[in-house]
């Protein structure tokens, strides 16, 4: 089953891919959508894939928070927006886009050991918490390691709970650099 937030999101997808949906109807999660959210993961399984932006952020964290175990798409703001309308959104994504994000789907882990990835000096010094162009390395790496934008805190978070190793931080790095 696949999350989204409304009934434009689920039609997009189902252009594409054959699939169900639960769509959130926006960030004002209910307890009953919580609650199917809850039985299709521990039936079916369940993908995460709201907008990329900060209300999509949000109903991602509150389901993640409230039904530990879902899986992650991601999709890069880029392939997400409207350019006529100016808005972004998981409807206004191509079949490409959408695919390569279902393609690499990431299972949320809530208690990730901290080792397993590199650590705040490890960022620091690849340049993705300060100084300047810290955001976009940060959106591009997000993007090529298929766990979204966010923040540097947020960022260091979810290369722990999608257990990103040293090995393939590294190797993103390295090709973020040569691109450069």
């Amino acid at each position: 089953m696949i999350v989204v937030e409304g009934k434009n999101d689920t039609q997009t997808l189902r252009r594409f891919v054959q699939c169900d949906t639960i769509e959130t109807s926006g960030s004002g999660i209910t307890k009953t959508t919580i609650e199917k959210i809850r039985l299709a993961n521990e039936r079916r399984g369940v993908i995460i894939f709201t907008d990329p932006d900060f209300p999509g952020q949000k109903i991602r964290h509150i389901i993640d928070q409230s039904v530990p175990g879902c899986r992650h798409a991601f999709l890069p703001k880029h392939a997400a927006i409207d350019e006529q309308k100016g808005k972004v959104g998981i409807e206004h994504a191509d079949k490409e886009a959408i695919l390569e994000a279902l393609d690499a789907v990431k299972t949320s882990l809530p208690n990730a050991e901290k080792e397993a990835v590199p650590s705040w000096l490890e960022l620091h010094e690849a340049g993705l918490l300060a100084g300047p162009g810290a955001r976009e390395k940060r959106e591009k790496l997000g993007n090529m390691l298929h766990i979204g934008y966010s923040n540097g805190k947020q960022f260091v978070k979810r290369l722990q709970q999608f257990q990103i190793s040293r090995r393939e931080f590294y190797e993103a790095v390295q090709k973020l650099e040569e691109k450069s």
